[in-house]
This record gives structure tokens, sequence and C-alpha cells, in this order.
């Protein structure tokens, strides 16, 4: 039994890479619905703040049904305790959302060493975002893209510009711009952009940072944090991101996933 699920899962993995990789069109932006998750349930932060919390769903395995549902093709899973304190604690859920459902999962928040990278991996992800470990210890980023590749990606939350830490809890010295341009040497290709200043606000999403990280960095960047409406995908579709990561507008109503899905990643 044991051998039978792990094929089936390895067969799920390669026709989502399959679907991905060979049927993508240049022209599409991908749609990342967000999940994130505190104490086992789907919340959103106020600009990271761990005291300003909204719980969406007591149960992440109906939020990620809800946007598969509605077509969701991508899903972006963040561990905000595991962000916090450092460590996982959403295997198991990211194991049932992957055996249950056939979708792409990246995933990131406590990710600090190669076990945590290989774990999320084993859990059924498809690409695991390195966060805090890329500020402090890069030869992790190092490691992880010889065993894995593609399936790193790095997350860079910036306040002001400068890279935040420790579930943003503490600001480095680091740029935004220089932060990717290492990972860039380093072999890395995606990386997912949060102003966190913007994040939870629903006042739109920094545009313009999020351009001159596209520019000057010539990466693949997924957007995160402000998105309220379809106009504000509109905006991020038009500088070219490589994607955009949406979170409280979805789950309060204000954008409709599907509509942003046919809108953004289907063939007109």
């Amino acid at each position: 039994m044991v051998y039978t699920k792990n094929f089936v899962n390895c067969y799920k993995s390669i026709l989502l890479f399959i679907k991905w990789y060979f049927f993508r069109k240049d022209d599409i932006m991908r749609i990342y619905p967000a999940i994130d998750i505190k104490d086992g349930k789907a919340v959103r932060l106020v600009q990271g703040k761990f005291d300003d919390v909204t719980v969406f769903n007591d149960n992440p395995l109906k939020a990620a049904k809800e946007w598969v549902d509605a077509g969701a093709a991508y899903i972006h899973i963040v561990d905000l305790d595991g962000a916090r304190y450092g460590k996982s604690f959403i295997i198991d859920i990211l194991k049932e959302i992957s055996s249950k459902y056939n979708i792409y999962v990246q995933t990131g928040g406590g990710v600090r060493t190669i076990e945590d990278v290989k774990n999320r991996i084993e859990a059924g992800a498809a690409r695991v975002i390195i966060g805090t470990a890329a500020v402090r210890n890069p030869e992790l980023v190092k490691e992880a893209v010889e065993l894995y590749g593609d399936k790193i990606a790095i997350g860079v939350d910036a306040k002001n510009g400068m890279v935040a830490v420790k579930g943003w809890e503490e600001v480095s010295n680091v740029t935004a711009i220089d932060l990717c341009l290492n990972m860039k040497k380093l072999g890395i290709k995606t990386i997912i952009y949060t102003d966190i200043s913007k994040d939870g606000m629903m006042c739109g999403p920094n545009i313009e940072s999020t351009k001159e990280l596209i520019e000057k960095t010539g990466m693949n960047i997924i957007a995160s944090g402000g998105v309220s409406k379809i106009d504000d995908i509109e905006n991020i579709y038009d500088i070219k991101a490589y994607g955009v990561i949406i979170g409280k507008a979805l789950y309060n109503g204000s954008i409709s996933l599907k509509e942003a899905i046919d809108k953004f990643e289907k063939d007109e």
C-alpha cells in the first residue's frame, strides 16, 4: 500500500510538471490563491503582525478545496508558525492537500535546513520557498538548488526596500534587489516578492518596486501583498510579473478566483 501511494503521488507530480512546462504560455500569469496557516487554521495577518489575525477557515483543507473547485492550478501555502519559530508545523496538512487535490503546491515559512526542504517536497510540494535562511545561510540555498533545482524559490519580504526575516519581525540590512541578485548567482530563478506594508491592507500592490525588481534582476517574480481587485492583477500583469498571490481579497469576496484565472491563465 505504501509503494502504491508513493507511485500515485509521483505520477501526480509528473502530470503537474508536464501541464506546467509543456502547456504554459508566455503571456499568461499564474494565479496563486494563498492559504496562510497559523495554529492549524487558514488565517490572514495585517502587515505580518501576529497580533492582528483574522481566521477565515478552521480547516485549511476546506480552503484548498474551495480554490480547487474554482479552477486553481496553483496554490501558495505559508506556515506562519514555522516562519516565526523556525520549524515546520504543516507537513501533515501539505500531505493531505497534495494527496487529495491535483494542484501545484508552493510552500514556505520555517524552511531553515535542507531537511526542511526535503520534508516539504516529500509531503507533495512542487516548490519550496526559502526566506530567512536565504539571508542568513546562503549555503543552504546553494545546496538546495544543487539537489532540487527549480523546485527551490526565494521569498523576499521587504519593508522600505529592506529584507525582513523571522516572520517579518526583524529587518535586515540587505536590500531586496541585492538579495535577488545574490540568489540568481546561486541558480535561483523564481522570487516571491512581498511588500509588507501592503500585505493584508487591501490598498493595492507596490507596482513600482515590483517592476523595478523584474527589470533589474530578469528573474521570475511572483508578486504578493495588497491585491484587492481585478485592476490590481491587471497592473501586475502589465509589468510582466510571472505570477501573483492573492489572499484576503479572495476570502472576503473582493476578487473572484474563477474570474482571475479565466482572464490571466487560460487561453483567450
